[in-house]
């Protein structure tokens, strides 16, 4: 009999929570031979690593994407009938599939309560419930707030288990946040870090999900263009502005190449000489397990996420942190220091890459104690 297991992905500004969640679904497909996985996401774009086969299916919902500003729009239909939709999909895939194993993504309802009905289904029928946090939520103080709201009343009762994908000595989410439950930090979840890869660009250039990337783009732009000797890629992520990134390229002439749409960076980072990039986790965690030690130009809103996660980082040696806006002049010098990290230096500085195996490892022992109804 198969083992089922259910994730639900926040949708939030890029594709940092699917591709978090679609890691550790392949990590429990390795690790149980008789699982069969349903990854459920809103985001609009469709990745080549986000696909359906014969033991993962991926279900599409209504997207609910963060504006600048910080609150959530649905896009193509209203607010309120997205998280009716949502809520409705995903209590039916409760109903009919009966998971062993949900795990919900960063806000423990959903991000406007639409998994409450599903998930005190999944209960009753007797499911683990897992929510999965990521390494920095955001300053500790707004953390607090909303964790001391209705959003997080029941997950004390309701959650079996919550997993971090980070480390307890880089972000103690009881500590910091005040969280009511004690977590289990599994470590970092990226893809496999990929190695031998000769150099074959300059300076990678990296955006997440491309759409608040303009600065990011710029500044390797400017970059590129005081350095003639080099050469660079510019991987624009799906929601990024084409005409700017493409404007960039011709600027440059054959010492840019610009990848549109692209996602997932680590085989290009694995070649680079030097990264550039934001600060959030993928990005971020994919140039770390590259061997980088990247220039990390961290947005500050409508979170500090990045920007914490970046001088955090920069504390422990692994990175740089320049601000947005900065001049390129002021940026330079920082490519002709070593931009590799020296052998070891994740390993002293307590960075685990090996996430997706750990949360998935515990998600199998999960479900061998559930007895679904």
């Amino acid at each position: 009999m198969a083992t089922r297991y259910l994730l639900y992905s926040h949708d939030g500004f890029g594709l940092g929570h699917t591709r978090r969640n679609h890691l550790i679904a392949q990590a429990v497909l390795e690790a149980d031979p008789g699982a069969e996985v349903t990854l459920i996401t809103g985001v609009a774009a469709r990745p080549g690593w986000l696909g359906s086969t014969r033991r993962l299916r991926v279900v599409g919902v209504p997207p609910l994407l963060k504006d600048a500003s910080g609150a959530y729009r649905s896009g193509a239909v209203p607010f309120e009938d997205a998280v009716a939709q949502r809520a409705r999909r995903f209590d039916a895939e409760v109903a009919e599939h009966r998971p062993h194993v949900v795990v919900v993504d960063r806000h423990p309802g959903g991000t406007a309560g639409e998994l409450r009905p599903g998930l005190h289904r999944a209960r009753e029928q007797g499911a683990a419930i897992v929510l999965g946090l990521r390494d920095v939520l955001d300053e500790p103080q707004i953390v607090r707030a909303e964790l001391a709201g209705d959003g997080w009343r029941d997950v004390p009762e309701l959650f079996t288990e919550v997993l971090v994908y980070g480390a307890s000595h880089f972000v103690d989410h009881q500590r910091e946040y005040g969280l009511p439950v004690t977590p289990r930090y599994c470590g970092w979840v990226v893809p496999r870090p990929r190695t031998g890869h000769r150099q074959r660009w300059s300076l990678v250039v990296a955006a997440g999900g491309g759409g608040d990337g303009g600065p990011v783009f710029d500044l390797g732009a400017a970059l590129l263009a005081g350095r003639p000797g080099w050469n660079g890629v510019m991987a624009a992520g799906p929601y990024a502005d084409r005409a700017s990134v493409v404007a960039a390229g011709r600027a440059l002439g054959h010492r840019l190449t610009v990848l549109e749409a692209a996602t997932g960076c680590e085989e290009l980072f694995a070649s680079a000489g030097a990264v550039l990039c934001m600060a959030g986790y993928n990005s971020t965690l994919e140039a770390l397990a590259a061997g980088q030690r990247p220039i990390l130009v961290p947005r500050r809103s409508p979170r500090r996420e990045q920007a914490i996660r970046a001088w955090r980082l920069a504390a422990l040696g692994l990175a740089d942190v320049v601000d947005e806006g900065a001049a390129a002049a002021e940026v330079d010098w920082l490519l002709g220091r070593g931009r590799r990290l020296a052998p070891g230096s994740l390993q002293t500085a307590g960075i685990d890459l090996n996430g997706a195996r750990r949360a998935a490892a515990r998600l199998v022992q999960l479900s061998m104690g559930v007895p679904v109804r």
